[in-house]
This record gives C-alpha cells, sequence and structure tokens, in this order.
C-alpha cells in the first residue's frame, strides 16, 4: 500500500465509478482497477460493492476512508512545509469565505495573488461560517474570511472592509421613489431573507429586529442569487450587501438607507499559531489594492 493506492481508492469513493476514477487520476481504468484489487487483497477486506451500474462503499470502504483521507492530508501538510521552508510564498494555502461574499470577492483577488505569489497553490473554500470557523481552527483551512464578530481566543484578523446593505425593491415597487430610505419606515413591510446558517440572515434579522420590521415566512432563500430574483419577479423586498450589487441590473433597484446604515464588517482570519504569515501579508496586500475606494475599506 502505498500515497498512490490511497489516492486511486478515495477517487472511486468519490465518483463511484472506476473510469471517471481513472479520468481523474490520467490512468488507464485497468490500471486503476488493478491497484484497488491489490489494495483490497493487501487489507484482507472488500473496498467496494461492484455492479453494472456503479461501485459503492462498503461498511469497511467507509472506515477506510476516513483514515485514507486522514493520511493524504498529512502528506500534503509534509509537502507544504517543505515547499514553504524553501519559500515561504509557495506550496499550498487553503483559503475559505462564506457564500454570499465568496462569489463576489474571490474573483477580485485571485489574479493579483497569482501575479504575486506564482508558486503559491491557492485553494478557494466556500462553506457556511459555522463550517469556516470549525475548519479553521482544526487546520483544514489557512485563513478564511468572515465577518465580524468571531470568536477571537483562538484567531488573529484584520478588518478588511464594511459591507453596507442597501435595500432592494423591484421597479413598481412604492419605494422606488425614494432617494434614500429610514429603516424606521419598514415597519409595515415584509423582508425576504435567506434559510438558516447564513450569517446575511442573522446580521438582517439584527437589523429587522432593531427596527421592527417582520421577516416574510412564506419563503426562505438559500442564495443571494434566489433572493435576487424573487425581488425581480416582484415577490417582495430585501436587503442587499454592496458587495453583491451588480451594475446595469435589469428590474431591480438599489436604494441606500438614511445614516447611519446598516452593514457587515467583514475581516481576514487566521490562527494565532499559523506558520503561513508571510502568505497572509502578501493576502491583505491583494485585499487592500483590490478593494481600494470600492467599498468602505479600513
Amino acid at each position: 500500500m502505498n500515497i498512490r493506492d490511497l489516492r486511486y481508492f478515495l477517487a472511486v469513493a468519490e465518483f463511484g465509478h472506476f473510469g471517471k476514477a481513472a479520468d481523474y487520476c490520467h490512468v488507464s481504468q485497468p490500471t486503476l482497477s488493478g491497484q484497488i484489487k491489490k489494495l483490497e487483497e493487501s487489507l484482507d477486506i472488500k473496498l467496494f460493492e461492484r455492479n453494472n451500474r456503479n461501485v459503492l462503499l462498503t461498511e469497511e470502504g467507509h472506515h477506510i476512508m476516513v483514515h485514507a483521507k486522514r493520511v493524504i492530508k498529512e502528506v500534503e501538510s509534509i509537502h507544504d512545509v517543505a515547499a514553504s521552508s524553501k519559500d515561504p510564498l509557495a506550496g499550498r494555502f487553503k483559503l475559505g469565505a462564506f457564500p454570499t461574499i465568496a462569489t463576489y470577492l474571490f474573483p477580485q483577488v485571485v489574479s493579483h495573488v497569482k501575479k504575486s505569489m506564482p508558486d503559491l497553490r491557492l485553494i478557494l473554500i466556500e462553506e457556511k461560517t459555522a463550517s469556516l470557523i470549525d475548519q479553521l481552527k482544526n487546520g483544514d483551512l489557512d485563513a478564511a474570511i468572515i465577518a465580524y464578530p468571531v470568536p477571537l481566543e483562538l484567531f488573529e484578523s484584520a478588518v478588511l472592509f464594511d459591507d453596507e446593505f442597501l435595500l432592494a425593491v423591484p421597479n413598481h415597487h412604492e419605494l422606488i421613489s425614494h432617494t434614500q430610505i429610514d429603516q424606521n419606515t419598514l415597519n409595515r413591510y415584509h423582508v425576504l431573507l435567506l434559510e438558516e446558517g447564513h450569517c446575511l440572515r442573522d446580521q438582517s434579522l439584527d437589523v429587522c429586529q432593531m427596527h421592527g420590521i417582520a421577516e416574510e415566512q412564506d419563503f426562505k432563500a438559500t442564495s443571494l442569487e434566489t433572493l435576487r430574483q424573487m425581488v425581480k419577479a416582484g415577490s417582495g423586498i430585501t436587503f442587499m450587501p454592496q458587495t453583491a450589487i451588480q451594475e446595469g441590473e435589469k428590474g431591480i433597484t438599489y436604494i441606500p438607507f438614511k445614516a447611519p446604515a446598516p452593514k457587515r464588517t467583514i475581516g481576514l482570519f487566521w490562527r494565532k499559531s499559523t506558520t503561513r504569515m508571510a502568505v497572509i501579508q502578501k493576502l491583505l496586500g491583494a485585499f487592500s489594492t483590490e478593494l481600494n475606494g470600492v467599498y468602505g475599506s479600513h
């Protein structure tokens, strides 16, 4: 058994198909199948149930998969340590962000990072905030873009910018004539919000509760794009962060709030014990360059 065999095994487990796994691993299907058979023989267990349509993990296979992932992770970490010891801006770096910011922020910094750190393998991961915090705490992420507040016992952070909310309304809505919105005047409306688990939902609920604004109970969106389309269809109004606003949109109007406008503060977080500060400093520089003057930068 070697690392290559474990990678083959994990590929088959992920795709549930020997042909697709072989393509992913850039080997022939007979080669991959042969190695999986040898792995099963060396372990003296069956890892997969095979039929004409797909491949399923056995109970033993599920247990082996957990350990195999751990082994691969440790091997990659060894390579990362070796690479970063020679060049602190090389190796693998996992950066996470929550969904309502990742879609809009990642593209702005990726090209900058590739130019300033060409030997860095930047892996971008999109997860909800609770998962990001767990992964960062457990070492599965090197850094994460998260909205404050976040428990800071294990983390260091740097504020990136303030992301102000605007009110999104359909073009035929009665509020369309307003150039600014007073939050206290919205208490006779129902606001569309995201489903449970999104930090933007929690941030929007804080605004609603502070100003007596009711949530629309008959609909919970799974994404910002769903919220946007529901507003365009005339199904309601919602809070939209500035980072998610697209120029030239049709069917929807964004109205700024009167000061002080509701907002969320976005930061970059990393473990206090990190050994990747050289990359983090470069990332902070990239964010500063790309976001300068675009949002409420600090």
